[in-house]
């Protein structure tokens, strides 16, 4: 089976083209999921191409029985689907843009001249043409970052082409012309080298540079269209994995950047994909994929993680933990832990301190609120629980705003109402209110002393979530651990504040001291 991406949306099989549906939703959904090539929630896609007050799940049933007509045969399943999941089974598929993607990458061989023709003429038509506007702003944000990364591609391809040694003048200049048009700024002052043919018989062809610009430069004008680009990007560019507990939880990770390894501990809250649409987690995670390759993973019951769980337990946390470092055959990292994290980081460095390079806690703490908060707290914490699972779904965020206000005080009205939303797409009510019980019965008081590794303790001064006191207590409680205090209400730091580069700036120099 054969599909294209450039251009119309096409399949064929056995050399013959076959119809698709005629719902751009569907065929949008077969792209997707062909393009991305890993499985999605099924939440996820009918938030992505289904508005209320249709019935999503329905439409996505629907689309999904008319796709299985297209690429399924009666020997193989290329439409995979659970309660929670859908994916598309690439075997034995060839997909015109993963074809082109390999081509590049490859850095052990330049292609041929007849090779970068032929992309050049693939990467000519418009990515999933006609499929604007199909589904949400997410669902567009994917398209256009796709896009451009093809406009990328298909500068990288024309600008070879018009410096290789094997292409006459005449088709040098068309190259050359189709070069300028797309990218004018990078094939400026470009001069065309070529060596005489005996040496070039010899020797790979010269990669030829412009004077100027390195690279295409992308031409959104619009600065909240360069943003929503750049995030989705980052979501692009991550690469997604699931692995298995022990009691059978999938587990959703996601790693990117190249580097030594960081692992992120989940905390809650996290999505996987929603992350760098954040105005609280993008820039961070970015900041530390620029030099590692930062690893995290979605907990147990929430994000792309499986939501219908039994277990919801800080053992069963540290257990995904165990699951995603064995996966990836980590042997030695840091750790990185926020909020509860924080607990679950110290857990998993006793149980292994020999795979436990360091830790950075911020914002944690080594015991919940049954074991320290009083009475009082004790019947509003009881009295919250019961909220979130009355008003958790719905669509007045009044509920999931008293966690709002409590994690980010200083946050702006605009970024508490992002994190409303979040909170809601991120978890079901139920897991909220048994993510809230779990979270109390937290104890690793008695594992700090057992603690072997270099360690970092960062929390905000006036923290209206976790008080100051507990960050320092885990600190003291940790042998030879380095607290730094920051000067913030906030309990997730937002990278406006001078506290996020402060924090940002501590944990770059305790990596560095201990050569992590």
């Amino acid at each position: 089976m054969e599909i294209s991406l450039f251009g119309e949306l096409k399949v064929i099989s056995n050399g013959r083209e076959v119809p698709l549906p005629a719902s751009r939703k569907a065929r949008a959904l077969l792209a997707f999921l062909v393009a991305t090539g890993r499985p999605h929630r099924r939440e996820r896609l009918c938030e992505m191409l289904w508005d209320l007050p249709d019935d999503p799940k329905a439409a996505l049933r629907w689309s999904l029985s008319k796709l299985r007509k297209v690429v399924d045969t009666e020997t193989q399943q290329r439409i995979i689907a659970d309660r929670e999941r859908v994916q598309f089974d690439m075997d034995g598929v060839e997909v015109d843009v993963r074809s082109m993607q390999a081509c590049l990458r490859d850095r052990n061989a330049a292609p041929s001249v007849e090779t970068l023709e032929r992309l050049a003429g693939t990467l000519s038509h418009v990515f999933l043409d006609g499929l604007d506007g199909a589904g949400d702003d997410a669902f567009d944000n994917w398209l256009t970052a796709e896009r451009e990364d093809a406009r990328i591609a298909r500068v990288t391809v024309l600008k070879s082409l018009a410096g290789h040694p094997e292409v006459d003048s005449i088709a040098a200049q068309k190259w050359l012309r189709l070069w300028q048009e797309e990218d004018p700024e990078g094939a400026e002052g470009f001069e065309r080298e070529v060596p005489n043919r005996e040496a070039s018989k010899a020797s790979a062809p010269r990669q030829v540079q412009p004077t100027r610009s390195s690279g295409p430069v992308p031409t959104f004008d619009d600065p909240s269209q360069r943003i929503a680009n750049a995030r989705a990007r980052s979501l692009q560019a991550q690469r997604i994995g699931f692995c298995e507990v022990q009691d059978g939880t999938k587990i959703a990770y996601a790693s990117i950047g190249e580097g030594p390894p960081l692992l992120k501990a989940a905390n809650w809250l996290n999505h996987l994909e929603f992350d760098w649409s954040s105005p609280i987690w993008g820039k961070s995670f970015a900041e530390i994929a620029r030099t590692r390759t930062f690893i995290r993973y979605d907990e147990r019951g929430c994000g792309l993680s499986d939501w219908d769980v039994d277990d919801l337990s800080f053992d069963a946390f540290v257990e995904d933990l165990e699951a995603v470092a064995d996966k990836l055959g980590l042997k030695r990292f840091p750790l990185l832990g926020i909020s509860q994290g924080a607990a679950v980081s110290i857990e998993y460095a006793v149980r292994h301190p020999e795979r436990v390079s360091g830790l950075i806690l911020i914002g944690g703490y080594a015991a919940g609120w049954r074991h320290l908060a009083t009475p009082e707290e004790q019947a509003r914490r009881e009295a919250v629980l019961t909220l979130t699972e009355v008003g958790w779904g719905t669509d007045n965020p009044a509920y999931r705003h008293i966690f709002s206000q409590t994690f980010m005080p200083e946050a702006t009205q605009e970024d508490l109402a992002w994190f409303d939303e979040f909170q809601r797409l991120t978890t079901s009510p139920a897991n909220a209110a048994r993510f809230q019980n779990a979270f109390g019965h937290i104890d690793v008081r008695d594992r700090l002393k057992k603690v072997k590794a270099p360690t970092l303790v960062l929390h905000s001064r006036h923290d209206q979530r976790i008080p100051l006191d507990l960050g320092r207590e885990l600190a003291a409680g940790i042998p030879d651990a380095h607290f730094v205090p920051l000067e913030s209400r906030n309990h997730i730091l937002m990278d406006t504040e001078p506290a996020w580069l402060h924090c940002v700036q501590a944990s770059a120099a305790f990596l560095a001291e201990h050569r992590i």
